[in-house]
């Protein structure tokens, strides 16, 4: 990086210009990192090794011709570096992270010290399952609370992911509709307001997406539903609460309208936070629907390795699901598999993943679950709720809400760029945000507002957070409506400024190499 790129301009001075060449490029205590490949040399070695005694080389052709080319750092070097990245990170421990659709939530120490517990922490997928009946009894208590949770016959437990999640509830759709002869069931109906992840998984599982449109208020339109059901539709896929942030009050009258037509409804759980305690899908006539643990159950985004989106299943899907999954068996617990499925899991669609599922987002979910109890989990719900509206009602006079008047939103607040000043757009808001210490909300999503900004607070942050965001909001809201210029370049007081997104998109450096050749920048 350059010094001018860096911060330094001409209008500071002939003093500053001559420390050009030992600008740091750090602003203030917000200390510039170079790549890990610019500090260290590959010539040099961090720590001091004896030479390795010859003996003769088992790698045969395997054995490395050229040098391995990675840089060598000292201790204190490699422990700088990775912590002036870790500072350029936001996380939910640092501020209330406002992505809406994400539900980033903090994440309770108590159950990271649960999924820490030897016993958990160490297990080993091919263990003895003799050796392991703590973990799979955790995983039968998570999937009976799943189950209950949401009014619904069964649940898969091994989906790594919400979009994993929606494929394996698709495929056993499929395979349910393969069992009654009816394979030539191409369609799969998709609401506008549905995640973007819901007409991706059923292209991919082969089905051919037909969108239905949201009525003015943001809901589905039930009527032109209706209309498209016919012999060649296999089911629906809808987000309930939607990515309006409003829950579709006509689920039921829909779910019995496709059953009638010979389909499934699937349901994207992954805004379940918002009714958790209140409302079981199962009543409304769901037949398949992934919840994302991360998001309604507190266990981080990843968690340190593949994230979890169990599966709950109606009575028609339940035959159809996939192995393997545990059940209790004369005073044990046994993961039922391909070889101990039988006659009366015979129509299972298969396998989706080698094991059983990510055990460390199993035992943070149960001891989520266990420490709010009933009473806590519908707390959860209300209060994510009134988070939301009170964002929503809060900013009323500064952005757009284009739904604000179709009741009150659950989860989330849905604003657009409608009112901001000519020239001016959601990105300038959410670059605008960055100065003020937030990271944006999730921003040009849901696709059916223009320009639109969608706010996520989730129940865990206060009142003093929350009233902190708004003012942070409403100040580059404000600006952005009177045209203050100074918002088309920010953000000024991050890392780095405003990149050219287009650039960044096209031509990405991903890869470091050593070149003396000029190469695109998308930043500065």
């Amino acid at each position: 990086m350059s010094v001018n790129q860096s911060g330094w301009r001409p209008e500071m001075g002939e003093a500053s210009a001559q420390a050009q060449a030992t600008f740091t490029g750090n602003r203030a205590l917000m200390l510039e990192e170079a790549l890990i490949f610019e500090i260290g040399s590959s010539e040099t070695t961090g720590v001091d090794i004896d030479e390795a005694p010859k003996v003769a080389s088992r790698l045969g052709s395997h054995a490395r011709k050229g040098a391995i080319g990675l840089p060598g750092l000292s201790e204190p070097e490699a422990v700088r570096h990775y912590t002036r990245l870790s500072r350029q990170n936001y996380a939910i421990d640092l501020g209330l992270f406002p992505l809406g659709s994400c539900t980033m939530k903090h994440n309770p120490r108590l159950n990271e010290r649960m999924a820490r517990l030897p016993g958990f922490a160490d297990l080993h997928p091919l263990g003895p399952v003799d050796t392991v009946q703590g973990a799979l009894e955790v995983i039968h208590q998570l999937a009976h609370w799943l189950v209950t949770l949401t009014n619904m016959d069964s649940v898969a437990m091994s989906p790594k992911a919400g979009a994993h999640g929606e494929l394996c509830g698709i495929l056993a759709i499929k395979a349910a509709l393969e069992k009654r002869g009816e394979g030539h069931r191409k369609t799969i109906l998709v609401p506008e307001s549905a995640h973007g992840t819901n007409p991706a998984t059923a292209a991919f599982a082969g089905f051919t997406v037909k969108a239905i449109p949201a009525t003015a208020e943001g809901r589905i339109d039930t009527q032109a539903l209706k209309d498209r059901l016919g012999p060649d539709v296999a089911g629906v896929m809808i987000t309930n609460p939607n990515t309006c942030g409003l829950f579709e009050r006509d689920l039921k009258e829909i779910s019995d309208a496709v059953h009638a037509a010979g389909g499934y409804v699937y349901c994207d759980g992954a805004n379940f936070n918002a009714i958790v305690g209140r409302v079981r899908p199962g009543d409304l006539g769901v037949d398949a629907m992934h919840i994302n643990l991360h998001k309604t159950f507190s266990t981080p985004h990843g968690g340190g390795g593949p994230g979890s989106g169990p599966v709950v299943f109606s009575k028609a899907l339940t035959p159809f699901a996939p192995l393997p999954f545990v059940e209790q068996q004369d005073g044990r617990f046994v993961l039922v598999e391909e070889e101990t499925a039988g006659e009366h899991h015979a129509d299972s669609f298969g396998r989706m993943v080698a094991f059983h599922g990510q055990m460390g987002m199993f035992t943070r979910a149960l001891s989520y679950i266990l420490s709010h109890g009933a009473d806590g989990l519908k707390q959860v719900s209300e209060d994510a709720v009134l988070n939301a509206n009170y964002i929503l009602r809060s900013l009323d006079d500064t952005l757009d809400a284009p739904f604000g008047n179709s009741g009150p939103c659950m989860h989330e607040a849905l604003f657009s760029d409608a009112n901001l000043a000519e020239g001016f757009s959601t990105l300038d808001v959410a670059k605008g945000l960055i100065d003020e210490g937030y990271h944006p909300m999730t921003v040009y999503f849901p696709l059916v507002v223009h320009g639109a900004m969608l706010v996520e607070p989730t129940e865990t942050e206060s009142k003093a957070a929350l009233d902190q965001f708004i003012g942070a909001l409403k100040s580059v809201g404000e600006r952005a409506k009177a045209g203050d210029q100074a918002l088309k370049s920010a953000p000024h007081f991050a890392p780095r400024r405003r990149l050219d997104e287009t650039l960044a998109a096209r031509k990405p450096v991903l890869a470091w190499k050593e070149s003396v050749a000029p190469v695109a920048e998308a930043a500065e």
